[in-house]
């Protein structure tokens, strides 16, 4: 008998502006890396945490280097 594994959503921080600054190596939608984006999915839940974490950082690092850049700021 085959038993229906529950899937969860999965946590992700996108918000559906997807716009890669390659300079940056950025999604300035999001704040992820470019290999974030692509292991996003592979990642544990502790892994995913770890970065959501850290995007507030980066996102104001992101604003200061980028004068006129308007900050998502979740």
């Amino acid at each position: 008998m085959l038993r229906a594994m529950s899937t969860a959503p999965i946590k992700t921080p996108c918000v559906k502006v997807c716009f890669v600054d390659p300079a940056a190596g950025l999604c300035v939608g999001c704040f992820r890396t470019m290999d974030e984006l692509g292991r996003w999915t592979k990642y544990s839940d502790a892994e995913r945490e770890a970065i959501l974490a850290a995007l507030p950082q980066r996102e104001a690092h992101y604003a200061d280097q980028h004068p006129g850049s308007k900050p998502t700021m979740r």
